[in-house]
């Protein structure tokens, strides 16, 4: 099951119709501007980073998002992640806690839960839910269907490692390609609510 949804989203992003590689690369060469910048004040910037993390990796998501269901993207649609950026700093603090919490106890716990938190972000800004109810309704529907879900997961990481393998810069490309693909596979299993984000 974890093949045939990789396969769908690979056919989806070789779409010219969902993955733009100008406007998302774009957005890409920004975040690694802002982080180099916020890596020049010490632990102050690290909180900074910290800070805006998720709401810069929902952009990735809204951006997909609107391209699977067929509107324009214009290129300030990548900073709409900031329109929920105290649920999304609040989900980021909580599941980095949590995850870290299970993998110094015992490891795979901490795998499970950072499995099962794949969605969260993807529910903050498709439902509008508060962090905590994010949270426990990603664990519910990942528990489900967890080994589909840790497949992806780890086919994941695994493109973004050779994209940091390619001296960094295939980190422009693998970053947009896999958020998006984690925004398919949201939509595939459970669905798209919204119409706007």
């Amino acid at each position: 099951m974890a093949g045939s949804l990789l396969a769908r989203n690979a056919s989806l992003l070789r779409s010219h119709e969902l993955f733009r590689i100008g406007e998302f690369v774009g957005f890409t060469l920004i975040i690694f501007a802002v982080s180099a910048l916020f890596s020049k004040f010490g632990t102050f910037g690290s909180i900074l980073g910290t800070a805006v993390a998720a709401p810069f990796s929902a952009g990735f998501a809204i951006a997909a998002f609107n391209l699977l269901t067929g509107k324009s993207l214009q290129f300030g649609d990548f900073f709409k992640g900031f329109n929920y950026f105290l649920p999304l700093f609040l989900a980021g603090l909580a599941t980095g806690i949590l995850v870290s919490i299970g993998l110094f106890l015992l490891i795979l716990p901490g795998i499970y839960l950072a499995v099962c938190y794949m969605f969260v972000m993807h529910l903050i800004i498709d439902h509008r839910m508060e962090f905590w109810d994010a949270m426990e309704t990603s664990r519910k529907i990942v528990t489900k269907n967890w080994f589909t879900v840790f497949g992806l997961a780890f086919a994941l990481f695994a493109v973004n490692l050779l994209g940091m393998l390619a001296i960094v810069v295939g980190l422009l490309v693998t970053i947009p390609v896999t958020s998006c693909a984690a925004a398919v596979a949201y939509r595939e299993i459970i669905g798209l609510h919204a119409s706007e984000w």
